[in-house]
């Protein structure tokens, strides 16, 4: 059964304008600091400080050097490799502190409420998936060109206005160039309906730096169990720091799961996804994406050396029909 949509509100922490005792006094008649105004209004004197809400632009801004220094010990990912990347030292993901874009365009082929968008894809990933249909570009963070923050916004905006419903940032993976995505996002107008696409592996501190940012998360969940995550995506403990992820998302964002059906992973993987879904996010959007391809590096894996059978696409939409899920597209 769909959710109800949520309320969900950008963290509201700026900076407190103090305002003077002395000051903002009209004489009698009902002005902000006089004691002649009728008592049910609040005075000057009375409120020494009150909250400024940041808007989104401004709230990423002031995020940027504490990401950026983030990378003299990089935990961005849940890898937390700890390395220096400001000293040039690389992580699994290979990723210094350029961050280079392999794509920027508007794109069709996503979730419907979604499109058409302005799609950012940032070069370089955490995960080493052997299926990954941009693996030149994922596994490489020195595919693409530079990142130009402010001409990227520019070609954003102009999207938006000539139609575009959304602006998705994507990789390979963003959170390894979170400074940058920051960068990007302190560019884009506060009211545009922002998209973070994610592999959904990302830690806390990403997770604390991100907060209150984007409109929505959407969000892989590509294997039921670790064993099929650490053979073909070469990481471990996968399943407990997805499900960490999504729910956070969950609860800071709109979310919208992905899963892509794959060869042989119907049982195994597709079926403990749906499962997990229905017990801890019931009424979640969830895309159940078809149209595998075996690309990339699937021809080490035996099963994923052909396409999805007819048959395990009707057993992925029978379970998905059994867990009650609420599928989108």
């Amino acid at each position: 059964m769909p959710r109800k949509p949520k309320c969900r509100l950008r963290s509201p922490v700026a900076w407190p304008i103090r305002l003077p005792r002395s000051q903002n006094r009209r004489g009698p008649g009902g002005n902000v600091g006089s004691r002649a105004v009728n008592q049910s209004m609040i005075c000057a004197e009375d409120v020494v400080t009150r909250p400024v809400r940041l808007g989104r632009s401004e709230m990423a801004r002031s995020r940027v050097e504490a990401a950026r220094a983030a990378l003299a010990e990089c935990h961005l990912c849940a890898h937390h490799c700890g390395v220096n990347r400001l000293a040039g030292e690389r992580g699994l993901c290979h990723a210094g502190v350029e961050t280079r874009v392999f794509m920027a365009q508007v794109e069709v082929s996503d979730e419907l409420e979604l499109i058409p968008t302005f799609a950012i894809a940032l070069s370089g990933c955490d995960l080493r998936c052997s299926f990954c249909i941009t693996g030149a570009e994922s596994w490489n963070p020195q595919a693409g060109e530079p990142l130009d923050a402010v001409a990227l916004a520019a070609k954003a905006q102009a999207a938006l206005d000539e139609g575009a419903r959304s602006v998705m940032i994507l990789g390979g993976e963003p959170t390894v160039h979170l400074p940058s995505v920051l960068e990007i996002v302190a560019e884009l107008p506060d009211d545009a309906k922002l998209v973070w696409k994610t592999n959904a592996h990302g830690s806390a501190q990403a997770r604390e730096l991100l907060d209150g940012l984007f409109d929505v998360w959407l969000a892989d969940y590509k294997f039921g169990n670790d064993a099929c995550a650490l053979r073909l995506a070469r990481v471990p403990n996968y399943t407990r720091i997805v499900q960490e992820n999504l729910l956070w998302a969950d609860e800071h964002s709109e979310l919208i799961v992905r899963h892509l059906v794959m060869p042989g992973h119907v049982d195994c993987c597709w079926a403990q996804v749906a499962r997990w879904l229905d017990e801890n996010l019931p009424g979640i959007k969830v895309n159940l994406r078809s149209g595998f391809w075996p690309g990339w590096r699937s021809a080490r894996h035996g099963e994923l050396r052909r396409t999805v059978a007819i048959a395990e696409s009707e057993s992925a939409g029978r379970i998905a029909r059994e867990c009650r899920l609420n599928l989108v597209r």
